[in-house]
């Protein structure tokens, strides 16, 4: 409590005590206020009414008064969309679907992040089973496989211990058992990352002469401590999973099978010069792609940072360190590749074009609009990315509600249209055909009711939904190009997917050391990518890369990802 002085007179800071707690109280118990929502017109023409009837200075303050309002509301509003976006960073958007963002109850059509590229086609995984259980499909992750989903596991033929094919019915004495095809039953078992075995060889002494005999190790023990199989595995956890060195090493100790980190990094730079072979090759076959998508994230590199750091050859000046992701499409198969270094994402898509044959013609690329993701010696035909234009409007929608939802109900057709094709199995032909029937109207009407937002002084050019709508006007031909050209994708989500590999990797593993270590990286990911594009097994086909270098080096052409399996199984016979 403030002390009084000798008179009995409440002191200079007792009165100022008393003023604050009657000033609090004061805010703490007065009603709130109603907030209202007033748009800039209607505060223009109070602002003129108050200018005819009230005093100059008057006018002017209320004037200067609702300039303060609307500056103070346009930082809110910034505020709440940076914590919006800050918010997305770090949990993820759990959808930007059409319905969702602006409350349409119609049926789900599908949308730029459904999980599905603009031209990728596949089904679901469910079973016959699943679909009639309740008269209804079950919802995409519910967790269940069928026998045949299990390629990987060990395949154990259990014959029936009394009966065979031929013998006579045990029920009904008349009929003759023949063979049905095998109940398969699943059984899951945990193992170690990385297993080991461990031979006692027995060794004799002679008593007089002291010569020690050994036993023989067996073939199967193979000549190295470490197999191909352990090099995959590793290469497959760390590159393809994102789990790191130490935390392997963490794992492999509680299982009492020690793997030190050091020794994970000495066991892949081993066996990652055999992967080069088939990573040149399927650098080739990228470039001659009908379709290449191509992005960007940022990498650390510690010898390339700092102020020891190693300059770039072709701009001393740049810093910026870059992993670039290709994705490259061509007769139904999608090749993956990966470039970590100062380049980017357009430098390194320059790279790859110039192993194209000079009879192709131009590619298509799919894009952002950034002007570094385009490669300036190599022509292409650029297509800019739809869904990244859209997501401007998804994240003002709680802003302008009306003019948001306007533009995302008409791309929705597009996207819908886009589905439908995927659905039929269209050739890029009749896709163009069915786009241009009935996406075309929706996009010309789209791009009247953008410019007559400026025109009509509807819309602010520098505010954020001016912002959106300038960049769909400024890259409108690029954003279209699906009305076209057959074949153009609409956006570049199966680019960001792919770089989701770089970005696991950053955030677990923090960064590469050197250059070569990103190189190792870049060309376990490309591979193990790939694999997964193409439904194929990333660690079989490591471990055959590794178990058979002379072979890959010398025809690198025969062991991709979707030939290996037919090459390796003709290798008997060809040698």
């Amino acid at each position: 409590m403030p002390r009084c002085d000798n008179q009995g007179i409440p002191s200079l800071s007792e009165r100022t005590w008393r003023l604050c707690v009657c000033h609090g109280w004061w805010i703490m118990n007065r009603k709130k206020p109603e907030v209202m929502e007033v748009d800039h017109k209607r505060l223009q023409d109070v602002a003129d009414r108050a200018r005819q009837s009230l005093a100059h200075q008057d006018a002017e303050l209320i004037e200067r008064v609702f300039e303060s309002y609307e500056y103070v509301a346009g930082l809110i509003q910034e505020k709440n969309m940076s914590i919006g976006r800050l918010q997305k960073m770090l949990f993820g958007a759990k959808t930007e679907k059409t319905r969702q963002v602006v409350g349409n109850s119609d049926q789900a059509d599908a949308e730029p992040n459904s999980g599905k590229s603009s031209e990728h086609t596949g089904d679901t995984g469910e079973t016959e089973s699943d679909k009639k259980r309740n008269g209804k499909p079950p919802p995409r992750g519910h967790g269940r496989n069928g026998a045949d989903a299990y390629r990987g596991a060990e395949q154990i033929e259990i014959p029936h211990s009394l009966l065979h094919a031929g013998d006579p019915c045990l029920e009904c004495g008349k009929g003759t058992l023949y063979q049905k095809l095998p109940r398969t039953v699943v059984r899951i078992t945990g193992q170690a990352p990385l297993g080991a075995r461990t031979y006692a060889l027995e060794r004799l002494r002679c008593g007089l002469c002291g010569a020690v005999f050994t036993a023989a190790l067996p073939r199967e023990a193979g000549r190295e401590k470490y197999d191909a199989r352990a090099g995959a595995m590793i290469g497959l956890l760390k590159y393809g999973s994102g789990l790191p060195f130490n935390r392997l090493q963490g794992l492999q100790g509680n299982l009492e099978i020690p793997l030190p980190a050091s020794t994970q990094w000495d066991v892949v730079s081993t066996f990652a010069p055999l992967l080069n072979p088939a990573f040149e090759d399927l650098m080739r076959e990228a470039a001659q792609g009908t379709i290449l998508y191509n992005d960007d994230t940022t990498v650390k590199i510690l010898t390339l940072m700092g102020e020891r750091r190693i300059p770039f050859v072709d701009n001393p000046d740049r810093t910026g360190l870059f992993t670039s992701g290709v994705i490259s499409t061509r007769d139904g198969r999608r090749i993956a590749l990966f470039f970590s270094s100062h380049r980017h994402a357009g430098e390194n898509l320059a790279e790859v074009l110039k192993q194209r044959a000079a009879e192709l013609e131009s590619p298509i690329q799919m894009c952002d609009a950034l002007a570094r993701n385009i490669p300036r010696e190599l022509g292409t035909i650029v297509a800019n990315c739809l869904a990244h234009a859209r997501r401007q409007f998804v994240e003002i929608h709680d802003l302008f509600p009306a003019e948001c939802g306007h533009v995302l109900e008409a791309l929705k057709i597009v996207y819908k249209n886009d589905a439908t094709a995927r659905k039929e199995g269209l050739s890029s032909e009749a896709r163009l055909e069915l786009h241009q029937a009935h996406s075309q109207l929706a996009m010309t009407e789209l791009k009247s009711w953008l410019h007559r937002q400026f025109d009509e002084r509807l819309v602010e050019p520098n505010s954020t939904l001016g912002t959106a709508v300038n960049y769909l006007l400024r890259h409108w031909e690029k954003l279209t190009l699906f009305l076209h050209k057959a074949g153009a994708p609409l956006d570049n989500n199966v680019c960001e997917r792919a770089l989701k590999k770089a970005i696991c990797h950053r955030k677990n593993s923090l960064f590469y050391r050197t250059q070569n270590g990103a190189r190792i990286g870049d060309m376990f990911m490309s591979l193990i990518h790939t694999c997964e594009l193409n439904q194929a097994n990333p660690f079989d086909y490591l471990t055959e890369l590794f178990r058979h270098p002379g072979e890959v080096a010398a025809h690198p052409e025969r062991f991709l990802p979707w030939n290996y399996r037919q090459t390796i199984a003709e290798l008997p016979a060809v040698a």
